[in-house]
């Protein structure tokens, strides 16, 4: 698997940057299914030119949706993913999320 096919994109909301603003910082990606901690931290490393200290996966499950259309209800589920927490050495930050001036 190719470093570009593992991580898919950055998760970003409140608590994520909390997580990234504190004194240890973790960064949160939203990873391919089948990626494994070491590939992760590898990808990160050689993406973003930091060192990955620590990686932790969760698998994020499917949610039960609902929509109402003119037949009637329609009943789903969101699609099921993986995102890792990643820890970066000190003093390594990820440019493109803390914003360069």
């Amino acid at each position: 698997m190719d470093m570009n096919q593992i991580i898919i994109a950055p998760v970003l909301t409140e608590k994520t940057n909390v997580m990234r603003e504190g004194d240890t910082k973790k960064y949160v990606f939203r990873v391919h299914p089948r990626a494994n901690k070491l590939m992760v931290k590898q990808a990160v490393g050689k993406i973003y030119g930091v060192k990955a200290v620590d990686c932790n996966i969760v698998s994020v499950k499917a949610k039960p949706k609902s929509n109402r259309t003119k037949s009637g209800f329609r009943y789903g589920a969101t699609t099921p993913w993986k995102k890792a927490v990643v820890t970066l050495a000190t003093g390594d930050k990820i440019d493109a999320f803390e914003g360069v001036s």
